[in-house]
């Protein structure tokens, strides 16, 4: 069987794959209410929060761009704090829509700094909301979130999180950290298929909600919620995905939250250490590395499209590129949702025969 391992869609169990397998059911019947209400509460659980929560059908940029509407109009000032490509996806998104956008982007590969969130704060006081990318999928970082929060409140802002491949996997408590709206996708740590935006929001994200002046419709929140408490969704939902992730939740829990985040942790670690013991040097840097993706930077003469090439021609070992401007320049390892200890060690000895055929000349 290929071993999938980049950052999203990942690996789907047997049991999710069975679910899937269900006949279709009225989705403006009893029966999908149930689900649906129970699958909203479990993910409360797993987001750490009290607040609403609503299934969008559509991808993680989808719940992305439901954050904007329904919280911006025109002309507001928001602070994008960007470490990579999904950073500057989430700025465009505001500015498409009419938001006036000041960046601040750190160095990719670097984690965003709280003290300077703060001093542009400070300098940028007519700014209504921050967004923040929780965990970086195009560098390997993992931001500070909490600290990014405390000064984010402190100066009474909106903080809008893309935490599409982190939340679940990696520790993100949602009323913790005050987090207004915080939006993943079902293809990532979630352990089902693509197809669904879960996004939580909080009494603050409710006040700005009813006087936001952005043009929605399909993303619209008030429909969601006005759905949501006789059991459905405003549009057809995509039950195949509900119906897999119902079944996830419940694997999800009955391993424990602190439990995932912990193999989490060990998953990071063992991936960073096996790079690391084939001579390679990885992306991010060692204060902030993500639990849920690892990205290695290619170096002494590794041709990274050869070397994803052979791996998945002749090992059955998918993983992924870099984006953007990193384009041959990194690959990155997934390893969120539905992974081993073992599945990493597969992926390291596939790579420790196949880096010298990809041109790497290990320095040691």
């Amino acid at each position: 069987m290929e071993n999938l391992r980049i950052p999203g869609p990942t690996p789907l169990p047997d049991e999710v794959l069975r679910a899937m397998s269900k006949q279709m059911i009225n989705h403006r019947g009893v029966e999908f209410g149930q689900i649906l209400n129970e699958v909203t509460a479990k993910l409360k659980q797993l987001f750490q929060t009290k607040g609403d929560i609503f299934l969008l059908t559509g991808s993680g940029t989808g719940g992305l761009e439901a954050a904007i509407v329904n919280t911006l109009s025109p002309g507001d000032k928001v602070l994008s704090v960007s470490v990579g490509a999904f950073g500057e996806r989430f700025a465009a998104i505001a500015q498409q829509f009419g938001a006036e956008v000041i960046p601040l982007a750190f160095e990719w590969g670097k984690a965003a700094d709280a003290d300077t969130v703060r001093r542009a704060l400070h300098t940028e006081p007519e700014v209504k909301a921050v967004l923040v990318t929780h965990n970086e999928t195009s560098t390997g970082v993992t931001n500070d979130l909490a600290s990014i929060s405390l000064v984010v409140k402190e100066f009474d802002k909106l903080l809008l999180v893309d935490a599409i491949s982190g939340l679940g996997s990696i520790n993100l408590p949602v009323d913790e950290w005050h987090c207004d709206v915080t939006v993943t996708g079902s293809q990532k740590g979630w352990m089902a298929p693509p197809g669904l935006a879960m996004v939580s929001i909080s009494e603050e994200a409710w006040r700005a909600q009813a006087k936001a002046k952005m043009p929605r419709f399909y993303w619209d929140f008030a429909k969601a919620k006005s759905y949501s408490e006789r059991g459905q969704t405003p549009w057809t939902p995509a039950i195949t995905t509900v119906f897999a992730l119902s079944v996830s939740l419940e694997m999800m829990l009955a391993e424990g939250l602190p439990n995932i985040i912990a193999r989490h942790v060990r998953l990071g670690k063992a991936a960073r250490d096996g790079v690391e013991s084939l001579g390679l040097s990885l992306f991010a840097e060692e204060s902030h590395p993500s639990n849920t993706v690892t990205a290695v930077a290619a170096s002494d003469g590794l041709d990274t499209r050869k070397m994803l090439k052979i791996l998945r021609e002749e090992h059955e070992v998918v993983l992924a590129g870099g984006q953007q401007s990193l384009d041959g320049k990194i690959f990155r390892i997934g390893h969120l949702g539905w992974v081993s200890e073992d599945d990493i060690k597969t992926v390291i000895s596939a790579l420790k025969v196949v880096l010298p055929q990809a041109g790497f000349r290990s320095a040691s």
